[in-house]
């Protein structure tokens, strides 16, 4: 196995840097002495298959092929830092019996929730209280592991796999200890962008950048007339380049703020030049085709200065999802300032408390969605300034919302002019080599997470949004992709435990995200990371800690699927155990985020619900001026059921997309010209039209159109969670799964919801469980009228507990029309004002 060799810690780890001449104005700056920088390592394991050649060629994982070729899989020597293994765990013989979860009655469900309660409790109070008081005084520090043992009392048939786990967490640990001792700490670690690539001081600026498979380097742009004799760079022992440009006479920068510039370099590929890599801002001049990295240094007077304090993180988290560029109704491309202005406080309104943003990175294909990254430090450019972005952060704070980014590290674009994709001329920089480092379905590189120096630069890359922007926090993309070296692809994940604790395990990358997660939670204890895996790997929202992966929430991303499956079928065949089974299929004390639908399913070649269940009398009858049709009837009946019946089962936090909440019609369709394939298909292209790339929030504004009701329903639906918090009340029993009556009853907290799926038939005198006696009054009505209902239930009703039902010890009547909704609240927790506006 190769290890961390020891790091230098004095200047001469960057030594030889070269001091640029001053400039023919005078003066001249003093040299100054280079910081150090950490050198690569590699590491082997038995669960991180895979090799490459670390920089200096020396081979990775060698202690991996040397095992294989015994016949033996082993971990080095000391590599546990600690932790015991079961007698059976060293033989690293996983069982192959597929897994059996047992069913939890309802009964069992109800009795363990003080125990659920108490868990949960204890274990967020302490790791909050431990992170806030490490934040206290003196400089901030992640606090160090702990034993990674918690995992096993949580889910005893993890024991069965304590090899691998074990092995995962020492990997953790010994590298949490090569940042300690030869970069400070994690602390120190992630504030890489302070020296790498362009940092100004008072005698100038430094320009570093990690590239060691090039043969010279010279920093070029408009500052020297792009002249690669004028500022060459020197390359230390570890692939690091760098030069110092002195200040000018006259004090001012040697490189002008708003400079175009770029590194030229003679790589194994050629001469090429090449945006920084950890360039802050980059920009498409009119007409070109390249991007241009910009040295971004304003002025004092026009650094945007954050006036708002961050939202503390609420325990319900109601997400509205969002892309500024199509974030207008006109057909263009918005702005950072116009969706500040415009789009969030019509998120408030609407009564969500975060706003997720996708495409912030900077990406030079628009019709990406901003998952094809070239430029991981900067925000994208096509919407505004950097300062810009800031300013619309500061307002959502000032508004109480969360802003979170949509991150990615699961892949970068591989576009060679503006990205990283064969940055210093080879396929082994950041990125793995030959086929394990290219995502055959998303033509994109994928990130060699066991190296030292992409370990730095993501990790930074993560610290620099939450510091220098105010982002509250992340939703990593692709995380499926990363935690598997088959990325998820053409794989059935069953729940066998074999499939997450493997060989197909990129044991690199998910120490990777343990280490984020660390760091997040550590420096930011209010900062939200959530993960988006398909797999359900177990751990994957469990504190570091304790073992866990250390993500705060997963999407569960197999709802949204299963509302898919279901729009196929006729709703007269849905089963009320399946869509329950759904929504509450999730690991214990694991918390998800979830969703009826996301941007995936507004894209193009894709529906959203509206559009299933409704599809083309969307266009003719959705004005309250003309007659409705079946369709559009039920359409609206199940796209509010849908939504609520979600977001009361499915999980502890709730996402939509911006325009689903009120059913916007058609799909996503970024500009596009014609396209023809390697493989010689041709592909139309739509003309370069925005048309399609926008939101027509003016619909579900319209009080004349069908759109507004939807619209209202969502609003009221995110109003009533803010007041009872149902989403993350620790009592939740599902009392009533009726296939024949197609009707499904459950309580949240204090909360009565009852759903009648039934295509015809409503029930009147349909007796519903409760665990509180008293009088309940209706709270969320899906057929109000000012939802697009029929208004056939009355608001001011009062309804009288009288006796057990369905094992509920006490019980109350109801009039359940066919294809509603409605939710029951005690009377006692309804204000005048509340009961006054619901009879409405």
């Amino acid at each position: 196995m190769a290890v961390a060799p020891a790091l230098a810690v004095s200047g001469a780890a960057l030594g030889g840097a070269v001091v640029r001449a001053p400039r023919p104005t005078g003066g001249g700056g003093e040299r100054r002495r280079p910081s150090p920088s950490l050198l690569s390592f590699g590491r082997a394991g038995p669960f991180a298959p895979g090799g490459g050649a670390a920089v200096g060629g020396s081979r990775r994982r060698g202690a991996v092929r040397a095992a294989a070729a015994s016949g033996k899989v082993v971990v080095p020597e000391g590599e546990n830092d600690g932790l015991t293994s079961s007698a059976d765990s060293a033989s690293a013989q996983f069982p192959s019996d597929e897994l059996e979860v047992p069913d939890i009655t309802e009964d069992q469900m109800e009795s363990s929730e003080t125990m659920i309660g108490a868990l949960e409790a204890d274990a967020e109070a302490l790791n909050r209280e431990v992170l806030r008081s490490a934040l206290q005084d003196g400089p901030r520090t992640v606090p160090p592991p702990g034993d990674g043992q918690k995992i096993f009392q949580i889910d005893s048939m993890l024991n069965g796999y304590k090899y691998h786990l074990e092995y995962r967490y020492s990997l953790y640990r010994r590298i949490r200890s090569d940042i300690d001792e030869h970069e400070g700490g994690l602390e120190a670690f992630s504030r890489s962008y302070e020296k790498f690539g362009f940092n100004r001081s008072a005698e100038g600026v430094t320009y570093r950048e990690w590239a060691p498979g090039a043969h010279s380097a010279a920093l070029v742009g408009d500052f020297n007339n792009w002249d690669p004799n004028a500022d060459r760079m020197s390359k230390n022992d570890f692939g690091v380049w760098e030069v110092f440009l002195p200040n000018n006479a006259d004090g001012s920068s040697p490189i002008p703020h708003g400079s175009r510039v770029k590194v030229r370099m003679d790589t194994p590929s050629g001469i090429k030049d090449s945006i920084p890599a950890w360039i802050k801002y980059s920009v498409q001049a009119p007409g070109a085709i390249p991007y241009d990295g910009i040295y971004y240094d304003p002025p004092e007077e026009v650094k945007h200065v954050f006036k708002h304090p961050q939202p503390k993180r609420p325990k319900s988290l109601r997400i509205y999802e969002t892309h500024v560029g199509m974030s207008s109704p006109e057909p263009k491309i918005n702005t950072y300032a116009n969706f500040r202005d415009d789009v969030l406080p019509r998120i408030k309104k609407l009564g969500y408390n975060a706003v997720q943003i996708m495409a912030i990175q900077e990406h030079s294909y628009y019709g990406s969605f901003g998952y094809h990254v070239t430029n991981f430090f900067a925000p994208s450019s096509r919407f505004g300034t950097p300062e810009d972005l800031k300013s619309l952060i500061d307002r959502a704070h000032e508004l109480g919302l969360l802003v979170l980014m949509d991150v990615v590290h699961s892949h970068a674009s591989s576009n060679t002019l503006d990205g990283l994709n064969g940055f210093d001329g080879t396929d082994t920089h950041y990125f793995h080599s030959g086929p394990r480092g290219h995502h055959w379905m998303w033509d994109s590189h994928l990130f060699n997470y066991g190296h030292w120096e992409v370990l730095r630069f993501l990790l930074s890359n993560a610290r620099w949004w939450l510091e220098e922007y105010k982002f509250d926090g992340f939703r990593f993309d692709g995380v499926t992709s990363m935690m598997y070296t088959h990325h998820g692809l053409q794989v059935a994940f069953t729940g066998n435990f074999n499939e997450y604790f493997g060989f197909a395990t990129d044991v690199d990358a998910v120490v990777y995200l343990m280490l984020m997660n660390d760091l997040v939670h550590g420096l930011y204890p209010e900062a939200v990371t959530i993960g988006e895996d398909v797999s359900g790997m177990p751990t994957f929202a469990l504190p570091v800690q304790d073992g866990g992966v250390g993500f705060d929430y997963r999407l569960h991303m197999a709802v949204a699927d299963k509302w898919i499956e279901l729009m196929k079928q006729s709703d007269e065949s849905w089963k009320m155990a399946d869509i329950v089974h759904t929504l509450t299929n999730r690991r214990w004390l694991e918390k998800c985020v979830t969703y009826s639908e996301s941007h995936d399913q507004a894209l193009v070649g894709d529906k959203t619900i509206a559009f299933w269940l409704m599809d083309k009398d969307m266009y003719d009858f959705m004005a309250l001026d003309r007659p409705s049709t079946p369709t559009i009837d039920r359409g609206i009946a199940l796209h509010k059921m849908i939504r609520l019946i979600t977001m009361g089962l499915g999980g502890e936090g709730y996402l939509n997309f911006m325009g689903n909440e009120f059913g916007h019609p058609e799909w996503i369709d970024f500009p596009r010209g014609p396209q023809r394939l390697p493989s010689g298909k041709f592909i139309p292209g739509n003309n370069n039209s925005y048309d399609k790339c926008r939101r027509r929030f003016d619909l579900g504004d319209a009080d004349y159109l069908r759109y507004h009701g939807m619209q209202e329903f969502d609003r009221a639906m995110q109003h009533v969670e803010e007041k009872y918090g149902f989403m993350t009340d620790e009592h939740q029993y599902i009392s009533r799964k009726h296939e024949e009556d197609k009707v499904i009853v459950f309580e949240k907290g204090d909360l009565v919801f009852v759903f009648n799926f039934h295509c015809n038939n409503s029930y009147f005198d349909y007796r519903v469980g409760c665990r509180r006696s008293g009088v309940y009054k209706v709270v969320l009505d899906s057929d109000a009228g000012l939802f697009g209902g029929f208004g056939r239930i009355h608001h001011t009703a009062e309804h009288f507990t009288d006796g057990s039902h369905d094992n509920r010890p006490h019980s109350f009547s109801v009039y359940t029309p066919s294809r509603t909704c409605v939710v029951y609240a005690p009377a006692d927790t309804i204000t005048p004002e509340e009961s006054s506006e619901e009879s409405k």
